[in-house]
Order: structure tokens, then sequence, then C-alpha cells
């Protein structure tokens, strides 16, 4: 369904964009996407050296840009990327990806620590908030623009083990279907993309998992992982189509239909799922 009308230029072509996380993974295949649609990126990543070796795949893809460090959790930063893409830009950007993200997993909710609900929702939640924040009265001043917001199918279709995890991403949901409904009218759309497995280093080390939440998580993206440049394109298609939701996949389309029309079930089959799988 098309919430925000389109114009006769399409969004994501010689879009000024702002991508974070774009080290590694989605953010990456974003910049580059991007790139290939002619065009300027503002990648930023918490690492800079990641940041400057997605600037190096988006310029070998033909387009131009610039890497920066910025932490998503730390507003003034988030601030400071905003000043650093104006700048550079000579105006406000057009597209804004808030894509930075971690995964978590693992113990139950009692048992997880109570440290890495903080820096999941940390990163995950509030990371995309302080973006929204930051950039949407940018572009509602402007008249024009993009929002896209990386959410996850665990919004929608909780699996057990992954609560901090699925409530970071619900919350960009809710975030995304509220900004939608006040920047209706604007000139500014709002997407949000809710994949299932995708081929990322999404399962980094340091991310809050067990092991048996980092080998089930592997063999998922084994099994069902889609490679993030194919996700992109699908993404970057819907917001030229002025489409809210993102669902890419078979089995996250699954989800969301079940979720939706039988939620006491479908939570029921997660659980035993969840048994039989461990």
């Amino acid at each position: 369904m098309r919430l925000f009308p389109l114009s006769g230029h399409r969004r994501t072509t010689a879009a000024d964009a702002v991508v974070t996380g774009a080290g590694s993974g989605i953010g990456r295949a974003f910049a580059i996407e991007l790139a290939r649609r002619g065009g300027r990126i503002v990648c930023s990543d918490i690492d800079p050296d990641r940041a400057a070796d997605t600037v190096e795949s988006v310029e070998a893809a033909g387009g131009k840009a610039i890497g920066t460090r910025c932490d998503v959790t730390a507003i003034d930063e988030v601030e400071g990327l905003a000043a650093t893409a104006q700048d550079w830009f000579g105006g406000p950007p057009t597209v804004v990806v808030n894509n930075a993200g971690i995964a978590a997993g693992g113990p139950v909710v009692g048992e997880f620590a109570l440290g890495d609900w903080q820096r999941t929702l940390e990163v995950n939640l509030w990371g995309v908030i302080h973006g929204c924040h930051v950039f949407a009265p940018i572009l509602r001043a402007a008249g024009r623009g993009s929002l896209v917001n990386v959410a996850s199918a665990a919004a929608f279709g909780a699996a057990p083990r992954m609560a901090a995890y699925n409530v970071s991403k619900a919350g960009v949901l809710a975030l995304s279907e509220t900004m939608s409904a006040e920047l209706a009218g604007t000139g500014v759309g709002v997407t949000v993309l809710c994949p299932t497995g995708v081929k990322t280093n999404i399962l980094d080390p340091d991310s809050p998992l067990d092991d048996t939440a980092e080998r089930l998580g592997g063999l998922l993206l084994r099994w069902t992982g889609r490679a993030p440049a194919a996700i992109v394109a699908t993404t970057l298609d819907a917001v030229d189509r002025g489409e809210l939701y993102v669902v890419p996949q078979l089995e996250a389309k699954v989800l969301w239909q079940a979720k939706r029309w039988l939620p006491a079930t479908y939570t029921r089959s997660a659980g035993l799922l969840e048994r039989v799988v461990r």
C-alpha cells in the first residue's frame, strides 16, 4: 500500500544518502546500491576503518562517498553526523538509512544480563530513535526525503530466548509506523525493513549471544539467509514506490500472516519449536 506520494523522480536515484552501520553487512550493501543508483553517500560506522573500506567499495561502484565515525547511541555524535552530511552535500540529505544494530539472544528473561539488555536497546532502538530525532526535522523542513529504518521479522514474530532483540526491533517497527502517520503530507516518507536471515556479520563475537544462540543463528543464516544486496535492492525499490513495510522473504511473510491471523497459535508453536531445536 502506498502511504506517501511519489514525484516524477525516484527517491533513491541520485540520492544524497546517510547510512549508519555502513561498515559491513546490510549497511554496506545500502551504500553500494545507492552508489549504483548515482548517489552520494555518507558512510558512518562506529569503526572508522570499516567505514573507509565501504567508501572504497562505493567509489568502485561509481558513486561518491565519505566515511565518518558515529556511535549511534550518543546523540551528540548523531547530531555531528547530520552536520557533516549537510556540509558535504551542501544541503539536507534525501535518504537516511538507520541501520546500525547488533544481535542478542540465548538466556531467557531473568537470566539475560541487564547490561546486555541495555546495550541491545541502546544500539538497536535508541540508535534509530536518535537518527529519527535528528534527521526527521531536517527532512521535514526540506519538504522531501525518505527515512529507512532497519528492523527485523523479530519485530512481529518474537522467538523465545531473543527478548532484548525482539523488543528492540518491535520498537523500531512501532516508531516507523508512528512517524509514517506523523509525516503524512510533508513529502517525507518512512520505510521499515523487516527481514529474517541476512548473510552478514551480525553474529559478531562481541554481541550479547551465548554459544547456543550463536550456533543456531549461524545455522539459520546458512539455511535460509539471503545476500544483503538482494534485500537492499528490494527495499530501495519499495522506497521508490512509497511503501511503509518491506517484508522481503517468504518465511518473513509467513510469520507476518501467522502472527496477524493466529497470534496465540503462533506463540505456542514458537515455544514448542524452540524446545525441539534445543
